[in-house]
Protein backbone atom coordinates (compact mmCIF):
# COMPACT_ATOMS: atom_id res chain seq x y z
CA UNK A 1 0.00 0.00 0.00
CA UNK A 2 1.21 3.50 -0.77
CA UNK A 3 2.14 5.72 2.16
CA UNK A 4 2.66 9.03 0.39
CA UNK A 5 -0.38 11.16 -0.40
CA UNK A 6 0.46 11.55 -4.09
CA UNK A 7 0.94 7.78 -4.42
CA UNK A 8 -2.48 7.18 -2.85
CA UNK A 9 -4.00 9.59 -5.35
CA UNK A 10 -2.28 7.83 -8.25
CA UNK A 11 -3.83 4.53 -7.13
CA UNK A 12 -7.30 6.11 -7.23
CA UNK A 13 -6.70 7.77 -10.59
CA UNK A 14 -5.26 4.66 -12.21
CA UNK A 15 -8.21 2.58 -10.96
CA UNK A 16 -10.69 5.06 -12.46
CA UNK A 17 -8.79 5.13 -15.76
CA UNK A 18 -8.65 1.34 -15.81
CA UNK A 19 -12.41 1.12 -15.31
CA UNK A 20 -13.03 3.58 -18.15
CA UNK A 21 -10.68 1.64 -20.44
CA UNK A 22 -12.48 -1.62 -19.65
CA UNK A 23 -15.82 -0.05 -20.67
CA UNK A 24 -14.43 1.16 -24.00
CA UNK A 25 -12.65 -2.13 -24.73
CA UNK A 26 -15.75 -4.18 -24.02
CA UNK A 27 -17.83 -1.90 -26.27
CA UNK A 28 -15.32 -2.40 -29.10
CA UNK A 29 -15.18 -6.17 -28.61
CA UNK A 30 -18.97 -6.50 -28.49
CA UNK A 31 -19.39 -4.40 -31.62
CA UNK A 32 -16.82 -6.41 -33.55
CA UNK A 33 -18.34 -9.66 -32.26
CA UNK A 34 -21.83 -8.66 -33.45
CA UNK A 35 -20.38 -7.76 -36.85
CA UNK A 36 -18.59 -11.11 -37.08
CA UNK A 37 -21.84 -12.90 -36.23
CA UNK A 38 -23.59 -11.05 -39.09
CA UNK A 39 -20.79 -12.08 -41.45
CA UNK A 40 -20.95 -15.69 -40.28
CA UNK A 41 -24.72 -15.76 -40.80
CA UNK A 42 -24.29 -14.35 -44.30
CA UNK A 43 -26.42 -11.23 -43.73
CA UNK A 44 -24.69 -8.97 -46.23
CA UNK A 45 -27.21 -6.10 -46.08
CA UNK A 46 -27.21 -5.91 -42.29
CA UNK A 47 -23.42 -6.21 -42.20
CA UNK A 48 -23.11 -3.29 -44.63
CA UNK A 49 -25.34 -1.19 -42.39
CA UNK A 50 -23.41 -2.21 -39.27
CA UNK A 51 -19.92 -1.61 -40.71
CA UNK A 52 -19.89 2.16 -40.00
CA UNK A 53 -20.72 1.36 -36.37
CA UNK A 54 -17.68 -0.91 -36.18
CA UNK A 55 -15.49 1.79 -37.72
CA UNK A 56 -16.85 4.35 -35.28
CA UNK A 57 -16.20 2.11 -32.28
CA UNK A 58 -12.62 1.48 -33.37
CA UNK A 59 -12.02 5.19 -33.98
CA UNK A 60 -13.42 5.96 -30.53
CA UNK A 61 -10.93 3.49 -29.05
CA UNK A 62 -8.08 5.33 -30.76
CA UNK A 63 -9.39 8.72 -29.59
CA UNK A 64 -9.64 7.52 -26.00
CA UNK A 65 -6.16 5.98 -26.13
CA UNK A 66 -7.30 2.39 -25.63
CA UNK A 67 -6.19 1.18 -29.07
CA UNK A 68 -3.22 2.21 -31.15
CA UNK A 69 -3.90 3.75 -34.53
CA UNK A 70 -2.31 0.86 -36.41
CA UNK A 71 -4.24 -1.85 -34.59
CA UNK A 72 -7.53 -0.03 -35.21
CA UNK A 73 -6.67 0.37 -38.90
CA UNK A 74 -5.80 -3.32 -39.10
CA UNK A 75 -9.14 -4.30 -37.54
CA UNK A 76 -11.03 -1.96 -39.87
CA UNK A 77 -9.26 -3.44 -42.90
CA UNK A 78 -10.07 -6.95 -41.71
CA UNK A 79 -13.74 -6.05 -41.25
CA UNK A 80 -13.95 -4.53 -44.72
CA UNK A 81 -12.19 -7.51 -46.25
CA UNK A 82 -14.66 -9.89 -44.59
CA UNK A 83 -17.56 -8.00 -46.16
CA UNK A 84 -15.89 -8.05 -49.57
CA UNK A 85 -15.24 -11.77 -49.32
CA UNK A 86 -18.85 -12.37 -48.29
CA UNK A 87 -20.14 -10.81 -51.48
CA UNK A 88 -18.01 -13.07 -53.69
Amino acid sequence: MPNIKSAKKRVKVSKRQHDENVVVKSYIKNTVRKYNELIAAGNKEEAEKFLPTVYSALDEGVTKGVLTKNSANRKKATAGRQLTNLSK
